[in-house]
């Protein structure tokens, strides 16, 4: 285990990127009728549609993604918002007027975009990083300039907030730093990190990598448990839990552990890196999101033995549970998606039950006819 007279200091960082933006702008007010897309003033005179929506009845979506990646900041708008209020890509721009958008095509589809990595989160208008014991956020506008026509503005102009925050934990043990991190990726070969919330299908693999990412190369890191809840909340009452590593063992029966790179061992606790997958499930209640969380344990490189849970031996699992190296990360929300079912085709379900009663009608008359002629039948026989 770690030596005492080592201070050891555990951050154990996620990335997250919570969305908070808000649109200025008007719309129809006599056909905007949702009242959850649009907001109307207490005389009914004006109306506005809430952050996202556009149009006359703003039913319209403006896609508005913020991506927070690990060193950018991401946020892109569907084109067609922009040109819906009359405003053009060169006067859209963060706070810095320096730092304009761009247009970009993303499968077909145009979008305004800015990005900027967090070294000119600064000098391109950013809010003071704000930091405390849990969370580092950024804050950040993407702005329209006012179109002036003579000595008169006659379209909106358009603000956005949006920011994006880093929960960070940090627990003090004795002298060292190591910083620790969980992230989920898109497919097996674990290079694509999602920067978004993931959105991801039933019966899918999730692929989940906690890492040590400094200092690097100088600890094992064994995951002890992690578990799914419906709340953020690692340790809430509220809802359901389900349980996918326990002690260091694979207790829902789909976790798979994958070795990180060639050369290193595949096991838990074998590597500064573990890696593993679990078969994508919701909750039968709602909310169906999921936010997962794992406990961690830090031990020396030499220290291979007792790092790895052995998973046929009680005594030795809970042995490796006890020390002082021991911190908690927690991901999401991790979002089911729902894919569209097949419309139905009325015809396959109506036709065949018309069938059946249409071929059972005409037995019925059948059997009535029969049963009328034994009757004649049997009346002749007697005269």
């Amino acid at each position: 285990m770690i030596p005492t007279g080592w201070k050891l200091s555990v951050v154990l960082l996620l990335f997250l990127g919570l969305e908070d933006f808000g649109v200025e702008g008007m719309c129809n007010v006599e056909l905007c009728t949702n009242r959850t897309r649009c907001l109307l003033s207490e005389d009914l005179s004006r109306c506005k549609c809430v952050g996202g929506y556009f149009g006359d009845q703003c039913d319209r979506s403006a896609d508005i993604k913020v991506m927070c990646g690990k060193d950018y900041i991401t946020i892109r708008v569907l084109e067609e918002f922009f040109m819906f209020h009359n405003v053009p890509l060169s006067s859209v721009h963060l706070p810095n007027a320096s730092c304009h958008a761009q247009r970009e095509v993303i499968d077909g589809v145009p979008y305004y975009m800015s990005r900027i990595s967090k070294d000119r989160y600064l000098m391109c208008g950013g809010k003071p990083i704000q930091k405390n014991l849990t969370h580092i956020s950024y804050s950040l506008s993407l702005l329209s300039e006012p179109r002036v026509s003579g000595n008169i503005i006659r379209d909106p102009v358009i603000k956005m907030d949006f920011k994006c925050l880093y929960p960070e934990t940090v627990m003090h043990v004795d002298e060292l730093d190591a910083t620790i991190k969980m992230t989920l990726y898109t497919d097996q070969t674990y290079t694509r990190a999602y920067v978004t919330s993931p959105s991801i299908e039933l019966r899918d693999k999730v692929y989940v990598e906690v890492t040590v990412t400094e200092p690097a190369d100088f600890f094992l890191l064994q995951v002890n448990e992690c578990w799914a809840t419906q709340s953020p909340q690692p340790n809430s009452t509220e809802g359901s839990t389900h349980m996918l590593l326990q002690n260091g063992c694979v207790k829902d029966g789909t976790v798979s552990f994958i070795r990180a790179a060639d050369g290193e061992s595949g096991l838990n606790g074998g590597s500064a890196t573990v890696r593993y997958s679990f078969d994508m499930f919701r909750f039968l209640a709602e909310p169906h999101d999921l936010y997962l969380h794992c406990t961690v344990q830090l031990c020396e490189r030499d220290d291979v033995p007792s790092c790895v849970p052995n998973c046929n031996s009680i005594s030795k699992r809970e042995a490796v549970k006890a020390g002082p190296s021991k911190g908690l990360l927690s991901y999401g929300p991790i979002r089911i998606e729902m894919p569209e079912r097949p419309k139905s085709n009325i015809l396959t379900v109506v036709l065949p039950v018309a069938a059946v009663w249409t071929v059972g009608f005409f037995l019925l008359i059948l059997i009535t006819v029969a049963k009328a002629g034994r009757r004649r039948l049997a009346q002749t026989e007697e005269q």
